[in-house]
């Protein structure tokens, strides 16, 4: 059975990276602990490793509860899997607040200037003067040294214990919808109140993500279980696909947060 037919097609380089990782353990009785991954890979990891394999051991940790952005280890059956065994740092430092405003996004900025990739930072705190980065441990030194400076304010990074990250507390909404069809611009009108016209303007500006990932395809399929984000109008899932009316409209749940 081909199992590239369950998934999208631009999933399958991801794919056949895990399928590799899950075969290379298999062979070599070595956990592999991934880069930081975002939820939807995470959720392939699981379903390509198996959370019931009776060979391998699946975990994951981000540094917090909440933690959307996490590292995850495959590991024979066997072997423990501890809090050490994902390789996190947590880097801290503050602000004054009252002169400058500093979001997730200039920490983002800050930190890919650099020159580290995306999959090396895990979640971003920056709040009410203060700045946490969850990363992984072997670029920990060279941040800490190299990152000084975010917008204007002259920072300076000290290690934190992961016990003191602080996480904001997400509220969603849910809500039934009746939608013309499961292509991302029928959808996103229904969710945000837009015009279809809107819809289609914010995905062609490349301000639409499903997945975490931009879309540019009006016309993309959407499936359950997709995190779709507009810019400026927050983060939605389609978390229940309920099947059709009489009229020929599909039936959504969604979830949006506040």
């Amino acid at each position: 059975m081909d199992i590239y037919q369950h998934f999208r097609k631009e999933e399958q380089p991801f794919i056949d990276q895990v399928l590799s990782w899950k075969e290379r353990v298999e062979q070599t009785f070595q956990p592999k602990l991934t880069d930081f991954l975002d939820p939807r890979e995470q959720q392939l990891v699981e379903m390509l490793v198996g959370l019931n394999n009776p060979e391998l051991k699946l975990d994951k940790h981000g540094g917090g509860l909440n933690t959307e952005r996490k590292r995850m280890v495959i590991a024979p059956f066997y072997e423990e899997i501890a809090e050490e065994s994902f390789q996190l740092t947590l880097l801290q430092t503050t602000y004054p607040d009252k002169f400058i405003t500093i979001e997730h996004r200039d920490v983002m900025g800050a930190f890919l200037s650099m020159g580290i990739k995306r999959t090396k930072l895990g979640d971003i705190y920056a709040a009410d003067g203060l700045i946490q980065i969850v990363l992984a441990d072997e670029v920990s030194p060279y941040v800490t040294a190299n990152l000084n400076a975010i917008k204007k304010a002259t920072v300076t990074f000290g290690e934190q214990p992961l016990t003191l990250l602080k996480e904001k507390q997400e509220r969603w909404v849910e809500a039934d919808k009746t939608v013309s069809s499961l292509r991302l611009d029928a959808v996103i009108k229904e969710i945000y109140h837009i015009s279809r016209k809107d819809a289609s303007a914010f995905i062609e500006k490349l301000q639409v993500k499903v997945n975490h990932k931009v879309v540019d395809d009006t016309k993309f399929q959407l499936q359950e279980g997709d995190m779709i984000s507009l810019r400026g109008k927050g983060r939605s899932k389609l978390t229940a696909i309920n099947g059709m009316t009489k009229k020929d409209k599909w039936k959504i749940s969604i979830a949006s947060l506040k």
